[in-house]
């Protein structure tokens, strides 16, 4: 296993591995332990109380963070006709249908997110195995198919900061939830909706305790700890 070098070391003494941080106090150490010249990504890892392999334990669904992710979201439409003019009205940076396929098909995947329109979703399925690995295929629960009237709203919320997350076969989640040059106030209302989707996305076959775990981190920094029930249990002010 390599070895973390000296910079993460000394971030790493900042933080008690053996502390659950109150939210605000555990922002606040992240700030001072993302050492990155560039502006890293923030995400929240959750442990959850679920067996994903059981249907009615899966966790799956949408967030829209007040303070956005702090990047631009490369949106793609696969949609015809008044779809298609839709969401190149909305501002959708590729629409299309068959001529992405292709690309795609191609090797082509600069994006970052996939809507579609349930009429063209005969033609999308065949990019399943390229896109559903990467997390890019379009799903219903994740609110990426939508009638055409819809495009524009869906669009909007992307660039707004809408994310999804899903539960993975280890029971995690794993979300960004902005960047490092974030201020503490963005970081906390970005976190707070999360958790407050996550409790909402409780799906009926959790047994026992649902939240297990809430871990901060940012790019290449250590973990921080936050206690699981003040984290829980955060809501958004805006």
């Amino acid at each position: 296993m390599a070895k973390h070098g000296k910079k993460y070391q000394e971030a790493a003494r900042l933080v008690d591995r053996s502390k659950y941080y109150p939210p605000a106090e555990g922002i606040e150490l992240l700030k001072k332990v993302s050492y990155t010249r560039f502006d890293g990504t923030i995400e929240v890892h959750v442990r959850l109380g679920v067996d994903p392999r059981h249907a009615d334990q899966q966790v799956r669904s949408t967030v829209l963070l007040p303070a956005g992710l702090g990047k631009q979201v490369r949106i793609l439409v696969f949609a015809e006709g008044e779809g298609a003019r839709l969401a190149e009205q909305a501002g959708a940076d590729y629409v299309g249908l068959d001529d992405l396929i292709a690309k795609i098909q191609g090797g082509w995947l600069e994006f970052d997110m996939a809507i579609a329109t349930p009429q063209v979703m005969g033609k999308v399925g065949r990019l399943g195995r390229i896109l559903g690995t990467r997390g890019l295929m379009p799903n219903p629960k994740a609110g990426t198919i939508v009638q055409p009237d819809d495009l524009p709203r869906v669009i909007r919320e992307a660039r707004l900061g809408r994310v999804e997350f899903k539960v993975d076969k280890t029971g995690n989640l794993h979300v960004p939830i902005g960047k490092t040059s974030f201020t503490p106030e963005q970081i906390r209302e970005n976190l707070a909706a999360l958790m407050e989707a996550v409790n909402r996305a409780k799906p009926s076959g959790a047994k026992g305790v649902y939240i297990r775990r809430v871990t901060l981190t940012s790019t290449m920094a250590p973990g921080i700890r936050l206690d699981t029930a003040q984290a829980s249990s955060l809501r958004p002010t805006v």
